[in-house]
């Protein structure tokens, strides 16, 4: 699936599932000027890999990808999963259940 289908496939989930309100604020706003992709696409990007509803969600200069990524916590079922979306390029750069990070 291309990157484009990727992103609009994840729209029209966000909008049937209504799974995110578009007005409550993130952390790391201040970024946002810098990011290639607005955080509406990340989030349907991140919903499209991992459905369920996002708990908490921030934009943050990070190792790995190009280095500014949105980060989303999705609540699926009874696990948090953590998504991290590349700012710059809308790559998926993580898809991980809370806690299993390796040390």
């Amino acid at each position: 699936m291309t990157h484009h289908r990727l992103l609009q496939a994840g729209f029209v989930c966000v909008a049937m599932a209504g799974a995110v309100s578009p007005a409550f604020a993130y952390d790391g706003q201040a970024l946002a000027g810098k990011a290639a992709i607005s955080i509406d696409q990340a989030r349907a990007a991140a919903l499209a890999v991992q459905p369920g509803q996002i708990v908490a969600e921030e934009l943050e200069a990070e190792k790995g990808g190009s280095g500014l990524r949105y980060s989303f916590d999705i609540k699926a079922s009874a696990q948090t999963h953590e998504v991290g979306i590349d700012a710059q390029s809308g790559k998926i750069l993580e898809n991980t259940v809370e806690g299993s990070h390796p040390d």
